[in-house]
């Protein structure tokens, strides 16, 4: 098992297979430099980290009363424009990086999200919501547009009509409309956002983690795909579990009538 990172502005814990990533920068967690070179070193780790280690699932949460107010204005006021070519796209990459992970991940929207904190919570795989919370990508009414994924993973998740009322309008939303739109999957009450997604990771953990991981693997490639050509793919991905001890482990208990212990190989 590896040992978790330690990192200033991302608070990391792990167990029972759930790795938690706390964004820990007061007072609303703002996407400066520091806060993304911190994520994007968890996600150095996370990338190395095989399946028989802690690391089945993610949850990104944050600490105070904030998700992510999103960008750093005050760090970009001090920005050249040549600063803001190259930010961007760091930013951008460290969320594709993200939304790459191996393994599934879940984000944790409390307060707000919102411009790069929403862009953040999209590059998860799955989102739940405090019923206080309130999302939206903000970035028009500041004369820009989403630079981090917004205008891209909003429509493959809502629609491109739903997605473009986000950003053109650049309003903010209350989690109730957040999931009748689709952009959250679960709304709970005021401070049962971490237990409530503690709960879906581990009833991820508890599955076979290398298929899992293929499983996300096959449906992220087929979205780009048609989708005879994704159907092929997903029999290529299958062929990744076909040599797997937890393969034959599941098929085992299944006849004992028991839970199977699944190693991550």
């Amino acid at each position: 098992m590896m040992s978790l990172p330690s990192l200033r502005h991302v608070k990391t814990a792990g167990d029972a297979g759930v790795v938690v990533l706390t964004l820990d920068r007061p007072p609303v967690n703002a996407l400066g430099r520091a806060l993304v070179d911190d994520l994007d070193a968890a996600c150095d780790w996370l990338e190395r980290a095989g399946p028989d280690a802690m690391a089945r699932a993610v949850i990104i949460a944050a600490a105070g009363k904030c998700f992510s107010a999103g960008a750093d204005l005050k760090e970009r006021q001090g920005m050249s424009e040549d600063d803001v070519r190259a930010w961007v796209p760091y930013l951008s990459g460290t969320f594709t990086r993200i939304a790459g992970l191996p393994m599934p991940t879940i984000a944790v929207v409390q307060g707000v999200a919102a411009g790069g904190g929403m862009e953040l919570a999209l590059a998860c795989d799955l989102r739940v919501a405090e019923q206080q919370a309130t999302l939206g990508l903000r970035e028009t009414a500041l004369a820009i547009i989403p630079g981090a994924g917004g205008t891209q993973r909003l429509p493959r998740l809502i629609g491109p009509s739903r997605a473009k009322r986000w950003i053109f309008g650049a309003a903010m939303h209350t989690a109730v409309e957040a999931l009748a739109d689709g952009a959250v999957d679960q709304v709970v009450a005021t401070g049962e956002g971490l237990a409530a997604a503690r709960s879906i990771a581990s009833g991820i953990a508890a599955n076979g983690p290398v298929a899992v991981r293929l499983a996300k693997k096959a449906i992220d490639e087929g979205m780009n795909m048609p989708v005879d050509d994704g159907v092929r793919n997903e029999i290529r991905r299958y062929e990744g579990v076909l040599g797997t001890a937890d393969r034959l482990e599941a098929l085992k208990a299944f006849m004992e009538k028991r839970t199977p212990e699944f190693k991550g190989r």
